[in-house]
């Protein structure tokens, strides 16, 4: 089984446990469910803690090597909460 590292508490776990963000051609980052859309990725722990912690040490703009708007990160927070 392929294992990734989670951009927030920095452990390497399963890619099928992991939620998956990406950032596409046009810029527009998105939660990847399938796993299988185009676009840089980066993984995340389904946890809430996590997600702040990637937030707090920039851990998806290093993954994505760009800034990220607070918009976008207020708009995944609220998509993973629905997961």
């Amino acid at each position: 089984m392929p294992v990734r590292q989670c951009v927030g508490c920095q452990e390497m776990k399963n890619k099928k446990e992991m939620i998956r963000i990406i950032r596409t051609n046009e810029q527009e980052f998105l939660l990847d469910t399938t796993g299988k859309k185009n676009g840089r990725g980066a993984y995340l722990c389904p946890d809430p803690e996590c997600f702040e912690k990637a937030v707090k040490n920039k851990g998806l703009e290093r993954s994505f090597r760009q800034t990220i708007p607070k918009e976008v990160y207020e708009m995944l927070k609220k998509e993973m909460e629905k997961l």
